[in-house]
C-alpha cells in the first residue's frame, strides 16, 4: 500500500526565524485546540519530506499558516521560493490568505498571483455562537453582507477557495457557492464535525449533504484530529466513509493537516488509517481519493 502514490491537499510549513505566526504564540489556555507548545519550532519542507519518508508522497499542497495577516502576500513569496528551491518543489500548490472584509482585497489576491504556484485562497470562517471555545474567525463573516459582496474579486482569476466551517454554517455557505456558481468551493477538515453527540454529527451530516447538492463544491477529507485527539481507525471510519458516500469518489481527497496534526500523531498513522478504511476500494478509486483528485482540483 505504500506504493499508492500521495498528493497531500493540505499541509503547512512554517519559519519561526523569518516569518511571524501570532496564533501559534498563544498560551495553552487559549490554544484552539491540544498544545500549541509541540508544534511551536520552525516547520521547513526538509521536516515536511522527514515525515512522509515512508509514503509514496509525490506532490502537496500549502494552505496558508496564518502568518500575520497584515503581510499575507509575504507568506507566498517565501513558500515560492521554498517551492522553487527544493528537489522535491514542494509545494507544488500554494492556497494564500486574503481577507474579504478589506478594501484592498483585490490587490491583495493581483499580489498573490504574481507567484505561479497560486492556486487558491482561505480566509478561516469557522465561527460558533453556540460554543465559542470552537471560534477560530473572530465574527461569522458569511454573515457581513460587505463581506459577501466583496467575494466577487475572485470571480474570472482562476482561484479556488478553501472554505473552513462548521455545520451551523453550511447553509450560509451554500447560499454563497450558489451565489458564486463558477468559483470551486474547496470544504477544508471533512467539514470539521467538532462536537460527537447524536444532534451534532446528524447536523453535521445534513450540511455536508446540501453542500454537497453544489456542483462547485468538493471536500477534503483530513483534520479529524483536531477534534478527537484519541484518533482511532474506528472512530474516523464513520466521518470518511459518510463523507465519500455524500460528496462521492470524484469530490473527495485526503490530506494530513501537517504539521498541526502531528500534535496527536504520526504522518504515517493517518495515511495508513485512511488506507485500512478504503483497503476494498478499487485501485481506480483510491488513486482519485490519495492522488488524482487533489492533482486535478489543484491544477498540479
Amino acid at each position: 500500500m505504500n506504493e499508492l502514490s500521495i498528493v497531500d491537499a493540505h499541509h503547512h510549513l512554517w519559519d519561526l526565524e523569518k516569518n511571524d505566526y501570532p496564533w501559534l504564540m498563544v498560551s495553552e489556555g487559549k490554544a484552539f485546540f491540544g498544545d500549541y507548545g509541540k508544534i511551536r519550532k520552525s516547520y521547513l519542507v526538509e521536516d515536511y519530506i522527514n515525515d512522509a519518508k515512508n509514503q509514496n508522497l509525490i506532490k502537496s499542497v500549502h494552505i496558508q499558516a496564518e502568518h500575520n495577516d497584515n503581510n499575507p502576500v509575504n507568506e507566498t513569496k517565501w513558500l515560492q521560493e521554498v517551492a522553487d528551491n527544493n528537489v522535491n518543489n514542494l509545494p507544488n500548490a500554494i492556497v494564500a490568505y486574503a481577507d474579504f472584509s478589506k478594501a484592498n482585497v483585490n490587490d491583495i489576491l493581483d499580489k498573490h498571483l504574481e507567484y505561479k504556484n497560486v492556486r487558491g485562497i482561505r480566509q478561516i470562517l469557522s465561527h460558533n455562537k453556540d460554543n465559542p471555545k470552537y471560534n477560530h474567525a473572530p465574527v461569522d463573516f458569511m454573515k457581513i453582507n460587505s463581506w459577501v459582496e466583496n467575494f466577487k474579486h475572485l470571480k474570472n482569476k482562476n482561484l479556488s477557495f478553501d472554505i473552513q466551517i462548521y455545520y451551523q454554517q453550511m447553509k450560509d455557505a451554500y447560499n454563497l457557492a450558489k451565489k458564486y456558481d463558477d468559483i470551486l468551493f474547496i470544504l477544508n477538515h471533512t467539514g470539521e464535525p467538532a462536537e460527537r453527540d447524536g444532534d451534532h454529527v446528524k447536523g453535521w451530516e445534513e450540511g455536508m449533504k446540501l453542500l454537497s447538492s453544489c456542483d462547485n463544491f468538493v471536500t477534503k477529507i483530513s483534520g479529524l484530529g483536531m477534534f478527537d485527539v484519541d484518533w482511532t481507525v474506528e472512530s474516523t471510519r464513520p466521518f470518511v466513509e459518510k463523507t465519500i458516500n455524500i460528496f462521492g469518489i470524484d469530490r473527495c481527497m485526503f490530506a494530513s493537516n501537517f504539521p498541526v496534526d502531528k500534535i496527536m500523531n504520526t504522518f504515517d498513522f493517518y495515511w495508513d488509517s485512511f488506507k485500512e478504511i478504503t483497503k476494498n476500494y478499487s485501485q481506480n478509486e483510491k488513486e482519485l481519493l490519495f492522488c488524482k483528485n487533489a492533482e486535478r482540483y489543484y491544477k498540479i
